[in-house]
Formats: structure tokens, C-alpha cells, sequence
């Protein structure tokens, strides 16, 4: 069983920065992809950073140069710096990961319950 928990979210006003964290727990997986999504209210859930292992980051276009996502060595963590908020990067955020379950070999993804943030002016 594979669980993801998120923590740091909550209120900010414009400008500030916000650190979201999630630790990731549970046994025989491998993950293959760490990161983060976000859901606005009224719209489609949307990836705002992800790590693939031994490849490349990616970010959504309305976070880049704002957002920083890392992962520790051990991939038991994955975090994501948010610097200079806007309004609109008020959605709930959820840690994702894309794992190989070693007990069938089967990719599956896993979420978080997710995390509110809100910016405000």
C-alpha cells in the first residue's frame, strides 16, 4: 500500500513564497515519476512539476521561473517551493507519484489528498 501525505499549505498573500511537502510511505513499489498537480476551482486538474528518475524536470508554463520541485535521494520525499504567488495559483495541490507495484509489475499512479492553497491581495 502506497501513501502520500502532503503538508504546507494554506494562506499567502500575493508575493510570498510557500514550500509544499509530501512524504511518500508503503512498500514494494518503484517510482518512476514525482511531482505535483493542481486544480483550480471550475477547472481541469493540471501539472505544475514533475521529476522523472535520471530524467528530465518539467513545469507547467504558468510556473516556470516560479517553481522549484526536488526530491531526496531517497525519493521519500518530493517538495515544491512556490516563490512570488499569484491569485491564481489559489487550487488545492496534489502530490502525485507514477510507481512500478514489484508485485505484479503493474504502472499505476498514486495521489495525495491533496492540500489547499490560497494567494490572496
Amino acid at each position: 500500500q502506497v501513501q502520500l501525505v502532503e503538508s504546507g499549505g494554506g494562506l499567502a498573500q500575493v508575493g510570498e513564497s510557500r514550500t509544499l511537502s509530501c512524504s511518500v510511505s508503503g512498500s514494494n513499489f518503484i517510482i518512476q515519476v514525482m511531482g505535483w498537480y493542481r486544480q483550480a476551482p471550475a477547472k481541469e486538474r493540471e501539472l505544475v512539476a514533475d521529476i522523472i528518475t535520471g530524467g528530465p524536470t518539467t513545469y507547467g508554463d504558468s510556473v516556470k521561473d516560479r517553481f522549484i520541485v526536488s526530491q531526496d535521494d531517497g525519493k521519500t520525499t518530493v517538495k515544491l517551493q512556490m516563490n512570488s504567488l499569484k491569485t491564481e495559483d489559489t487550487a488545492v495541490y496534489y502530490c502525485h507519484i507514477q510507481a512500478t507495484d514489484t508485485n505484479n509489475y503493474l504502472r499505476k499512479d498514486y495521489w495525495g489528498e491533496g492540500t489547499q492553497v490560497t494567494v490572496s491581495s
